[in-house]
């Protein structure tokens, strides 16, 4: 199974925006967001999602990359 990358911070960085202003415009606590931006959470809300690109005027593709698992080579029959 392939896995999601997180890419607040590159988004962030863009927008040069910081992690204590990101916080207050979105309403979320800076130790909930430094989880996210550290991709330390398994969920994200929608509302939240919809919230941090509200804030940095970006789509959701811009912050969640998703990365397929590499594929193993084939065993050679013989």
């Amino acid at each position: 199974m392939g896995r999601i990358i997180l890419r607040l911070d590159r988004m962030m960085a863009d927008r040069k925006m910081s992690l204590n202003e990101l916080s207050d415009k979105v309403g979320v606590a800076n130790v909930n967001l430094s989880k996210l931006k550290n991709g330390h959470i398994s969920a994200i809300r929608f509302s939240t999602l919809i919230a941090i690109c509200e804030a940095l005027d970006c789509q959701p593709g811009d912050i969640l990359e998703y990365a397929p698992d590499e594929e193993k080579p084939a065993e050679n029959i013989s």
